[in-house]
């Protein structure tokens, strides 16, 4: 098969790509952001072993744990609207539905991390008279963010790359703008060979960053 790659074609489509990557980091960093609250919120509330809650928690973690992210897309954005009888616009459905789903992993990384803290921190902190709000604030979630920086990385940079499902309900992202370029010019190889690098270039560093952090972890334990 002799294709004849042709990367100059897509040179006029290039604020497509632009456009498109500035939605993707957009919806990344709002997502990031909107996670990480519902995380510290649920994971806090977990931490509380209130029965009841408790439960509704691990049923929602494990609801967008266990399935996956672009049935998840598609039944909000479809399915969700004929339920509640309120249509719910692309950009609406994708920034609720990548906010639950990277904050349930977020709840785990946070519960995780601050039970990581030897029980004597916690007992020595209280002899000295902190309790509640300021024993977490002051005491554990400080000796709790080492071990939890790396997942948190990790998941974050899986976040960037999640927000390329949103193209499927026309969300302007990367992905969908690079459907546009493809439909017009008939060029998929040229296309998703930027996409991907684009994807690369800013994913490595990331990695890059996570796995940093790793070792950091790691030499602190030894």
């Amino acid at each position: 098969m002799n294709y004849v790659w042709d990367f100059g074609i897509l040179a006029k489509y290039s604020h497509l790509f632009w456009l498109g990557l500035g939605w993707t980091m957009a919806y990344t960093i709002g997502t990031i952001i909107l996670g990480t609250l519902i995380g510290l919120i649920v994971g806090m509330l977990r931490l509380r072993r209130i029965p009841v809650i408790d439960w509704l928690l691990i049923a929602y973690i494990e609801a967008f744990r266990c399935t996956p992210l672009l049935v998840q897309i598609i039944w909000f954005y479809y399915a969700f609207p004929v339920v509640i009888g309120v249509n719910i616009p692309a950009h609406v459905a994708a920034v609720s539905v990548l906010s639950l789903y990277g904050g349930a992993f977020y709840a785990e990384i946070v519960r995780g991390s601050i039970e990581s803290v030897p029980i004597g921190q916690w007992d020595a902190a209280k002899a000295l008279g902190f309790r509640g709000w300021r024993l977490m604030r002051l005491v554990i979630l400080p000796q709790a963010l080492k071990p939890m920086m790396a997942p948190y990385v990790n998941q974050s940079v899986t976040q960037l790359k999640n927000t390329s499902l949103v193209s499927i309900i026309a969300v302007p992202d990367l992905v969908y703008n690079a459907t546009l370029i493809n439909a017009d010019t008939y060029r998929p190889l040229e296309v998703y060979t930027i996409v991907a690098l684009i994807y690369f270039a800013i994913l490595f560093p990331s990695t890059l960053v996570a796995r940093r952090l790793e070792r950091g972890l790691t030499y602190d334990k030894v």
